[in-house]
């Protein structure tokens, strides 16, 4: 049986891509990490925490003080959100800002959500 150069090639080429294949889908990761906190749960966990401090605080406090005010909460998991940082922060009260285009500071936030609290 004598196989020419185009075979031999095809059957390497499709052998080490079989293997490539299986070296990605080994090493992606397949199930949900412990420290993960970029789900769902984990953004509405932290928003949450974000509206409480600031409803206790009355909206008088700087980016800079909310983010302090996060992490020095007891309620504030530090090993789940490890990687929290001010830019973190950033981003979730822009998506707030997004989600309520009335609110463009943390004081408007704090008056929305007294306002939606009262009415409840």
């Amino acid at each position: 049986m004598d196989l020419s150069i185009s075979t031999w090639m095809m059957l390497f080429f499709i052998l080490f891509l079989m293997a490539g294949i299986w070296k990605i889908y080994a090493f992606l990761p397949n199930k949900q990490l412990e420290d993960d906190d970029k789900t769902q749960e984990a953004s509405y966990e932290l928003r949450r925490l974000m509206l409480k401090i600031i409803r206790e605080k009355e909206g008088k406090l700087s980016s800079q003080e909310l983010f302090l005010a996060i992490t020095e909460n007891e309620s504030f998991d530090s090993k789940l959100f490890w990687r929290f940082n001010q830019n973190r922060l950033n981003q979730l009260l822009n998506q707030y800002f997004i989600e309520h285009p009335h609110a463009k500071s943390i004081e408007d936030i704090y008056k929305n959500n007294l306002v939606s609290t009262q009415s409840v």
